[in-house]
């Protein structure tokens, strides 16, 4: 039986262009959080990554994800590696398609000790390029599982991350190449703040004809004030956010001040990138301050046409 793509999946497949948003799940069990957040989202993106903890513990990706698409959005469901093991990575995935959701981004997450829960086990059975290609086939080999086959399992719309600011760079865009090849649809950079690094690494993957493969979205995130910034721009693995984004942020006489400049920043770096041929367009990441990232997509005119 054919089963019809998602409906990001044919946008992609059309070659229009792609306004997403990413969300991460509350430290709590409350559904009314996602909901609430997700009505407030519906309309204004073509699609809604969940993250799945990222930084920190939180509710169940796939249970946020579940509740995202109740509210008549279409989730993207991150699914880490980090955290588990080949065995519940498809377990997770056919959970998923079960659902209902069949967009599935694969990542191999940031190690534990570079979190708030050092302590915790990382899994890293496989990693996101492996995972790729395992979802991308499981209906007809289900080897990494011990099965010769899993049938009626996806098809998935699939994506990964692509790391404009991991050095080094060509083995970066190399990992982007093998996540193209073994199934991913679209790829998703993190938040973007230093252009010159982003155009140097655009510069890359235009010259691998990577655009022409796959879908590439570049990552927004309107910081809230400069300590916030200064806090993340010292994190590992580092973000690469520029001394003078940092030193505006934090020139703003208060914290109301500070979050209109990183709003501003936002939308400003949304218009320098819409400048660069073959990018397919922007994610927003909320980070809590929905309030911010609709505003951006305001001010941006990003609409879901």
């Amino acid at each position: 039986m054919d089963i019809e793509p998602t409906a990001l999946q044919q946008r992609i497949t059309a070659g229009k262009p792609l306004v997403l948003a990413e969300i991460s799940p509350p430290q709590g069990g409350d559904p009314a959080v996602v909901r609430d957040v997700a009505r407030r989202l519906a309309g204004k993106f073509h699609a809604v990554g969940v993250s799945d903890n990222r930084d920190h513990v939180a509710m169940s990706a796939l249970a946020a994800a579940t509740l995202v698409a109740g509210e008549g959005v279409e989730p993207i469901l991150h699914v880490v590696t980090r955290d588990r093991n080949r065995i519940a990575l498809v377990s997770d995935a056919l959970g998923a398609q079960a659902l209902g959701i069949r967009n599935l981004l694969c990542t191999s997450g940031t190690h534990a000790t570079l979190g708030p829960f050092r302590t915790a086990k990382s899994v890293f059975d496989v990693d996101a390029v492996q995972l790729l290609d395992t979802y991308a086939n499981l209906a007809k080999n289900g080897s990494l599982v011990g099965a010769s086959e899993i049938a009626g399992a996806g098809p998935f719309c699939l994506g990964g991350v692509a790391s404009p600011n991991a050095d080094p760079l060509e083995l970066q865009v190399l990992r982007m190449a093998k996540k193209a090849g073994n199934g991913a649809q679209f790829l998703i950079t993190p938040p973007v703040f230093d252009l010159d690094r982003f155009n140097a690494w655009w510069q890359e993957v235009s010259r691998r004809g990577l655009p022409e493969k796959v879908a590439i979205v570049a990552g927004i995130e309107a910081l809230g004030n400069g300590e916030k910034a200064a806090e993340l721009a010292g994190k590992r693995p580092r973000p690469r956010i520029p001394e003078a984004l940092l030193a505006r942020l934090s020139a703003g006489a208060d914290r109301a001040a500070q979050r209109a400049a990183g709003i501003a920043v936002a939308v400003e770096t949304i218009e320098r990138l819409r400048a660069v041929k073959g990018l397919r367009g922007f994610q927003i990441c909320l980070d809590g301050d929905v309030d911010a990232a609709l505003e951006v997509v305001q001010k941006a005119s990003l609409g879901t046409n």
